[in-house]
């Protein structure tokens, strides 16, 4: 989708637009229930949080003010509201992690290096400068390849080739510690 045709579905979904909302859920649903899905595995609560993503968006569709592309945008709200859905029911995770036995004790080690390793990950992207940034994210979150950044963002190929080796580069120089 071009950048022209997500201004033309947004400016249709600000003006109470319905047909345009049933579209965007169509066209994105799968793909954040699969972005859920690598946090939770459970069909039924990635649904749920799912539905969640695109009633949220409905309802703040007059504020959002997307950057880069509506499916990195609702990729985001996906994960958002994943952590926000875990804060809330921590207690029924944590007790689902203490039910495991003796044997799997170091799955909580292993979640809260996980954790880290994802903080470090995301702080690492959130330092790379914009464009080396959006285009990394587009890259690596949305699975494009380079020609359909380049097409997308209006530069060409070369530039989205050298714009993600300057990224991976500072993205090694930012976890230097925490990989050694």
């Amino acid at each position: 989708m071009s950048h022209n045709d997500e201004k033309t579905i947004i400016a249709r979904l600000k003006s109470n637009d319905q047909t345009a909302m049933q579209w965007l859920f169509e066209r994105y649903y799968q793909a954040v229930c699969n972005r859920i899905f690598r946090i939770i595995k459970d069909k039924s609560t990635v649904e749920d949080i799912a539905q969640e993503v695109f009633i949220k968006f409905w309802e703040k569709r007059q504020q959002i003010s997307i950057q880069n592309s509506l499916n990195a945008y609702l990729q985001r709200m996906a994960y958002n509201e994943t952590i926000s859905y875990l804060r809330k029911h921590k207690k029924h995770w944590h007790d689902e992690l203490a039910s495991y036995d003796s044997a799997d004790k170091d799955t909580s080690e292993k979640t809260l290096l996980y954790n880290e390793l994802s903080n470090k990950i995301t702080n690492a992207i959130n330092m790379l400068p914009n464009r080396c940034r959006i285009i990394f994210q587009l890259s690596r979150f949305e699975e494009l390849t380079y020609k359909e950044i380049a097409s997308q963002l209006d530069i060409s190929v070369k530039t989205v080739e050298n714009q993600m080796g300057k990224a991976l580069k500072l993205m090694r120089e930012n976890m230097k510690s925490y990989i050694d």
